[in-house]
């Protein structure tokens, strides 16, 4: 997502690096490069016109800071206004004061309204709150047997009934309150395109019962059709904000930037994954800097503290910086990783990651990592201990055992040698060191160590990135998160 339109921005920075002022023939360079950059992200034009000249005031007469290169100073305007359009601040999500509070969802067919009212049930548990779906999309067959199973999965109960949508909508309220639960996801039914009667439906189940919070599902690779559906939804609901579905998606983004800026409402929540904690509320100000290539360390942190033992990565930290780290300890920390999520996705998160890493990351498959897994898992325990008493009719063993190659073997062999020789020097305090010791360490070994001009075999390269994770998780636990402003619910 919105890969294009970083690397346009990360271009349009290095252009204006060796400049000494930010002239206005420069600035107008520069703004015919985002404008090209935004409507290539397929960003409604309305919202390319307003974005430009809010950038443009930003860096125009006295209010440019001499302490900043031109570079910089464009991508701080880009960020600032990014973040505007974004949506500002994350919404705080407020309860009402007579349980339960209501929350409808609508949106098109296929935006993945039903899985979305799952994860969003599966968002409320962990904030501590009892959910209760209800299953009024009566349209799509199937639909309410598949809340049900999402259901079952997150352990939320699902209400239903053969009867109108409003009907069930209103019942399902009712019981929900009956049974003491706190929040009510209503799914609705969709359509494949909008039509009188999808809006006549969704409205009837908003005016029975009166939500709290309206949010309209949007796919974010439909592009300006999702605007359009917006636009839509809008006039008839009121919606409260929108949720993002499919970020992890290779599409442009346009939808995103463009839905706050069209509808006046903005993005709630993203989800960026197929598993139910691939879900989340939207920070537009982690967004903007992703988008800028400036990787996204809060979401990066917590990935980290969510997915992986902090136990198991103290204790492989601790080895590695001693330089007693050995190949189970490797093992560990890999499956720690691997629980993570795709190292493409880890690796995004990641602050001062270059494109050719990036596109690296993305290039590993889980199959490359696997074989790395099973040339350790191959070995005796004595092997990964020590991994110095592996002579040549021990390789072919284990090459044999793994079904892969003696010189995959060496190579592991050679860079884990390598990687080994790396902690004892950070160890020793000979390399400088990030958070925890560990962010420089998870860079080197994410980047190779590459003396011998061989490429770093993918457990390796899944292992620095995970690393960095740990390092970034260890160092910002005492960061103070930013708040965003409290919305009070619609009252019933």
């Amino acid at each position: 997502m919105f890969d294009a339109l970083s690397e346009r921005l990360e271009r349009l920075s290095s252009s204006l690096r060796s400049k000494g002022r930010l002239s206005d023939a420069d600035l107008d360079e520069a703004l015919s490069d985002v404008r090209s950059a935004l409507l290539e992200a397929d960003v409604e034009l309305g919202v390319v016109r307003a974005f430009l000249d809010a950038v443009r005031e930003r860096l125009s007469g006295e209010a440019l800071s001499q302490s900043l290169s031109p570079g910089q100073q464009v991508i701080k305007a880009v960020n600032e206004q990014l973040i505007e359009v974004l949506g500002g601040a994350p919404l705080k999500v407020t309860y009402a004061s007579r349980p339960p509070t209501v929350v409808l969802l609508a949106g098109l067919q296929g935006a993945g309204k039903t899985t979305t009212a799952a994860k969003l049930a599966n968002w409320f548990k962990q904030q501590g709150r009892q959910p209760y779906l209800i299953a009024a999309d009566l349209q799509r067959p199937a639909a309410v047997e598949q809340l049900r199973v999402l259901g079952a999965q997150i352990g939320v109960n699902v209400f239903s009934e053969a009867s109108s949508p409003v009907e069930v909508a209103k019942k399902g309220v009712a019981e929900a309150s009956r049974l003491g639960r706190d929040v009510v996801i209503i799914d609705t039914a969709g359509r494949l395109a909008i039509d009188q009667a999808l809006m006549d439906e969704v409205r009837d189940i908003s005016a029975a019962t009166s939500p709290h919070y309206t949010f309209l599902v949007i796919d974010a690779v439909t592009g300006q059709d999702a605007v359009h559906t917006a636009r839509s939804f809008h006039d008839v609901l009121e919606l409260s904000g929108l949720i993002v579905t499919k970020l992890d998606y290779d599409a442009r983004g346009g939808a995103v930037l463009s839905a706050r800026g069209v509808v006046g409402r903005p993005v709630v929540f993203a989800s960026s994954g197929e598993k139910m904690e691939d879900f989340d509320l939207f920070y537009p100000e982690r967004m903007a800097s992703r988008i800028l290539g400036m990787g996204d360390v809060l979401s990066l942190i917590e990935q980290a503290e969510r997915t992986m033992d902090p136990d198991v990565v103290a204790e492989s930290a601790g080895r590695m910086m001693s330089g007693t780290f050995t190949l189970d300890d490797f093992l560990a920390q890999l499956n720690q990783v691997r629980r993570m999520g795709s190292l493409g996705g880890i690796m995004k998160l990641m602050p001062g990651v270059t494109k050719e890493m990036r596109n690296a990351a993305n290039n590993v498959d889980d199959g490359e990592i696997a074989k790395v897994e099973a040339i350790v898992r191959s070995m005796t325990p004595k092997e990964r201990r020590d991994p110095t008493i592996i002579d040549g009719s021990r390789r072919t063993r284990i090459a044999r055992g793994s079904a892969t190659s003696v010189a995959a073997v060496n190579q592991l062999l050679k860079q884990f040698g390598e990687m080994r020789k790396m902690m004892r020097q950070m160890g020793s305090g000979s390399m400088p060191q990030m958070p925890g010791g560990l962010g420089r360490m998870a860079s080197m070994a994410a980047k190779g160590a590459k003396s011998s001009g061989e490429e770093l075999p993918a457990g390796f390269e899944a292992l620095g990135a995970g690393m960095a994770s740990a390092a970034a998780s260890r160092g910002g636990k005492n960061k103070k998160k930013k708040g965003g402003r409290v919305t009070p619910p619609k009252q019933r």
